[in-house]
């Protein structure tokens, strides 16, 4: 938070209407308070989703105080299980509010999502307490360095090794896979010996980046890295998206518990993102569209999610919905409830065509079988990886 007055709240004026909170609008135990620190960046990364609507850096400010937040989460949060998400922009430019939130609030667990370049100026006790951080990092060094600029890979390893030994938990590499040449050797390298990641996440680009034979070349790539994962039943291959697909495909319970049998990117049941200006909405992709709003700390109410599977959405009738789940809601409502032809062409149908298909290659190398061989290690990551909280589990 910067050092200078905040921005309090104002009572509502004469004929301002505060809408009434929703009685239940949490599906679940679970709470990810996911807090944009501010809209600011020191980064351009070329593809970033909060370019679309302007919302990037149109909120430098936060307008909440430490305590318009401790009232939001007595009334709403009580009795839940809560874990905090850090969010830009680039969280670590606000360090003061990141530090007030630690303190205030300890039993919560908490998350940085971050592209590392400040991480080591985060004092080491707030290293101890942090349970994942996501790392944005775009592939090898030419691909990472070509979307956010020059000598930014080099600079977030060095940043991450340094810190390494402080952090009280994981270390996520969270790739978005926009470039349709990056490699298989390059998302390899990222989960290697001697790297500071312990898992890999990719999510497949929002984007219209998917013509000709870009679909077929991430296809080529996704069979190498699902061949290495069933390669052995001794040490598990940390890539999230495929170990998520294998429990979900074993296990189908286990997305409908832990996501109510809803989506697996969580905006439909228990995810919050709450913009410096207090507003809250259920996806950060959607924060420009005044529809998505769901809430505010400053006038302390919320709302159920507006973002929820539709008729229009042909999920129900895909292979891939026992285990997919309905995977990106913004996708979806975009492509079929706006009817969004363009984008469901050239952004939607690629995606989950690529997710079908990850999901026929998996069942080609009979899952259940590798999973009865896999050491018990193995099967407890596969079922209970703590980080499937905190990604969306399907690219």
């Amino acid at each position: 938070m910067h050092t200078e007055t905040p921005i309090h709240f104002l009572p509502a004026k004469a004929g301002q209407t505060i809408p009434e909170s929703h009685p239940n609008p949490i599906v679940g135990g679970r709470v990810e308070l996911q807090l944009l620190t501010t809209l600011k960046c020191n980064l351009k990364c070329s593809y970033c989703s909060l370019g679309v609507g302007d919302v990037l850096g149109s909120q430098v400010h936060v307008e909440y105080d430490i305590e318009q937040l401790v009232a939001f989460v007595d009334k709403h949060l009580q009795g839940k299980e809560v874990y905090v998400t850090f969010y830009g922009g680039e969280p670590t430019l606000n360090k003061p509010l990141m530090l007030e939130v630690m303190q205030r609030f300890p039993k919560f667990r908490f998350q940085l999502q971050t592209n590392a370049t400040l991480i080591d100026h985060l004092p080491e006790w707030a290293l101890n307490r942090l349970s994942n951080v996501l790392a944005s990092i775009d592939g090898g060094q030419a691909t990472t360095d070509g979307y956010r600029g020059k000598g930014i890979y080099r600079q977030v390893i060095k940043n991450l090794t340094e810190v390494r030994e402080h952090i009280g938990g994981s270390i996520t590499a969270r790739v978005t896979w926009g470039n349709p040449d990056t490699c298989f050797e390059e998302l390899d390298e990222l989960v290697s010996e001697g790297t500071p990641f312990d898992y890999l996440y990719w999510q497949f680009v929002a984007d219209e980046m998917y013509a000709g034979d870009s679909v077929d070349k991430r296809k080529a790539v996704l069979v190498q890295l699902i061949d290495k994962f069933f390669s052995r039943t001794d040490v598990l291959y940390p890539l999230i998206p495929l170990m998520g697909m294998v429990r979900n495909k074993l296990f189908p319970t286990r997305a409908q518990e832990l996501y109510a049998g809803a989506t697996q990117c969580r905006v439909s049941t228990h995810l919050l993102n709450v913009m410096p200006n207090g507003e809250i909405y259920p996806c950060p992709d959607m924060m420009y569209a005044p529809a998505m709003k769901m809430g505010d700390v400053k006038t302390n109410w919320l709302q159920k999610s507006p973002l929820q599977q539709d008729p229009a959405m042909p999920c129900h009738s895909c292979e891939a919905y026992a285990w997919c789940r309905g995977n990106c809601m913004k996708n979806m409502y975009l492509g079929y409830v706006k009817n969004d032809l363009r984008y469901r062409a050239n952004v939607v149908e690629p995606i989950c065509d690529l997710i079908r298909f990850m999901g026929q290659e998996i069942d080609k190398r009979n899952p259940q079988a590798w999973f009865e061989q896999a050491t018990l290690p193995v099967r407890k990551q596969i079922m209970d990886c703590a980080v499937y909280e905190y990604v969306e589990v399907m690219p």
